[in-house]
């Protein structure tokens, strides 16, 4: 059994025990939180695609801890001022455990 779901514009292929990072949500460590924009789910058997969402669908998940992405780094140059300057970015995540689909 699996779902797709949709969260901070980006897609995941989840199941149940399944351990995924996601962009920052507005929840504390620990707790329960849902995904209600359930774009497919599968069950086995059946097949559900949802126009836009599935209907009666939820997926249940449970947050763990936090993380970050890689470190990007970047530079910017002005060849007529012999002037550059460096810059980087890393991207953090929130890492969510899925515990229940249906």
């Amino acid at each position: 059994m699996y779902a797709i779901i949709k969260s901070g514009g980006k897609q995941y292929r989840v199941a149940q025990g399944d351990i995924i990072d996601v962009e920052l949500l507005d929840a504390e460590e620990g707790a329960e939180i849902q995904f209600d924009n359930v774009l497919f789910f599968h069950n086995g058997k059946k097949a559900s695609v949802g126009a836009p969402t599935v209907a009666k669908c939820i997926v249940k998940g449970k947050i763990v801890g936090y993380s970050s992405g890689p470190k990007i780094t970047s530079v910017k140059y002005k060849p007529s001022h012999h002037q550059y300057r460096k810059f980087g970015h890393r991207q953090p995540y929130m890492r969510v455990e899925i515990t229940a689909i249906g």
